[in-house]
């Protein structure tokens, strides 16, 4: 009996699986964070613990890189406002070592993961919706559907250019639809500890708030998984003990 229930202990931790510090495996990340001191620009909140190199977060802020060639000026100048948000999001995107308890399989030829349904905080949807909603776009789902003939993204010949607030009536829609539920509109606040900041001032002796938010969340899925790893070690016990 001593034996079974060491062996179940041994198997729930086991079971438990490590959603913090670690990498997406996209096209650009690293395989495991670590500083970077001279990242540039957006991107320098994650100096002291990142996925991205230096070439990437000083290619974040360039239009048409390529690290994904995306022309953010597809219908017009982008507003330099909203693009500010955009340039977040990628560095947030290459550079967090905090989503784990978001990362999902795919099966692409660009990546073989991504984030699905990070929470954000309602300050990061509202406020980058808000900067954005007078700017124009012809798509709703920014991930697929180009135009690529040209190698960078220009919209297909169906579409038109309309106010980003017509394409998305609302914050929600706009970060929920733009990169394919990557992110989940919450009404939780900065510092609820139920949701995720793009981006965050780390001066002053500030943390990355995000940390604690993912332990949060980390914590939750790893309880859930040996609860159920341990109903199911459980039921020899059980028939035995009903023989």
């Amino acid at each position: 009996m001593l034996r079974g229930a060491l062996l179940l202990a041994w198997v729930l931790s086991a079971a438990s699986e490590n959603y913090m510090d670690v990498c997406l495996d996209g096209k650009h990340q690293k395989v495991d964070p670590g500083p970077e001191d001279d990242l540039h620009g957006q991107c320098s909140p994650w100096k002291e613990k990142s996925c991205c190199f230096t070439n990437t977060s000083q290619e974040a802020h360039k239009d048409q890189s390529y690290l994904y060639n995306f022309n953010w000026d597809h219908c017009g100048i982008m507003s330099p406002a909203c693009k500010t948000h955009f340039v977040q999001d990628t560095c947030f995107y290459e550079c967090s070592p905090n989503l784990g308890p978001w990362i999902q399989k795919v099966d692409s030829t660009w990546r073989k993961e991504r984030i699905l349904d990070v929470p954000l905080c309602k300050e990061d949807c509202e406020g980058w919706y808000n900067d954005c909603k007078k700017d124009y776009t012809c798509m709703e789902n920014w991930h697929k559907g180009w135009n690529w003939t040209s190698g960078t993204n220009q919209c297909p010949t169906e579409t038109k250019c309309r106010l980003v607030s017509d394409v998305f009536p609302s914050a929600r829609d706009f970060c929920e639809k733009i990169w394919s539920n990557s992110y989940k509109y919450t009404t939780s606040v900065r510092g609820s500890g139920v949701c995720m900041q793009i981006w965050f001032n780390v001066t002053n002796g500030r943390v990355n708030p995000n940390v604690a938010v993912a332990k949060r969340y980390a914590d939750r899925l790893n309880s859930a998984g040996s609860l159920q790893v341990g109903l199911l070690l459980l039921v020899p016990f059980w028939l035995a003990w009903a023989i």
